[in-house]
């Protein structure tokens, strides 16, 4: 076991940063760092993705445990061995790992609050569709919050984790993420508006919560965020 004690470590404060990344957590097992939108997660035609931005930076071998998309910003995990990685590997397979994302839409949801449940196919323009079948559907659950006229700020929280899990969800309840060129290929605003805000797991008997707020620089989501304040607080529709 990597830890022998309990620790709850709620982490806000930056420890390092550059353009594309800031280090919220450094220890001997892992990295957590805060991704920026715009980001590539993979080295792609010569333009260093994030996870090899941060081996550099850091002077380590690290092993990503999870992604994010480009357009995604916040918290992702990167594991200091392949040892860590696999342990990783098993809280994420069995599902214990609670994840917290935020988001924002400037369309009228067909519901506010509720679970989105399906399964997703590609398309034949590398977008996803959710489907009504249920032989390996991805789960969500999400809350939103009326932030402002045309401005509704969602709290979403996964039980699976499907690429473009959430961005299709929001797109099938007809409330697209304000920047998601894909989903919301018309949208005027061109910064992502989706955010891994919380991540929490118990690893070697040692728990922890890490929480990261977004760089939309926006006072209405701050406020939101210090009202929510956090995700234990809220009721959750049922699965």
């Amino acid at each position: 076991m990597l830890f022998l004690w309990l620790n709850i470590f709620l982490a806000e404060p930056y420890l390092g940063m550059n353009s594309e990344f800031s280090i919220i957590d450094d220890n001997q097992y892992f990295v957590v760092i805060n991704k920026a939108h715009n980001v590539d997660f993979h080295t792609i035609d010569g333009q260093l993705g994030v996870v090899e931005l941060v081996k550099q930076y850091l002077g380590v071998s690290l092993f990503p445990v999870h992604r994010l998309d480009r357009m995604t910003s916040g918290l992702m995990v990167l594991a200091k061995s392949k040892e860590v990685a696999a342990q990783f590997g098993e809280l994420f397979s069995q599902r214990r790992i609670e994840k917290y994302y935020i988001a924002l839409s400037d369309k009228k949801p067909k519901r506010k609050q509720g679970l989105i449940k399906g399964d997703m196919k590609k398309g034949r323009n590398g977008s996803y569709l959710l489907l009504k079948s249920m032989l390996n559907p991805a789960i969500t659950q999400f809350l939103s919050f009326s932030l402002a006229p045309s401005l509704r700020g969602y709290l979403l929280k996964p039980h699976t984790g499907k690429t473009h899990q959430l961005r299709v969800a929001m797109k099938s309840n007809a409330s697209p993420i304000i920047g998601d060129n894909r989903y919301y290929p018309n949208c005027s605003q061109q910064i992502g508006c989706l955010h891994a805000w919380q991540l929490k797991f118990e690893i070697g008997g040692c728990y922890y919560a890490f929480q990261a707020a977004p760089d939309w620089n926006n006072q209405v989501v701050v406020d939101w965020l210090s009202e929510l304040q956090n995700s234990e607080t809220v009721v959750w529709p049922n699965i």
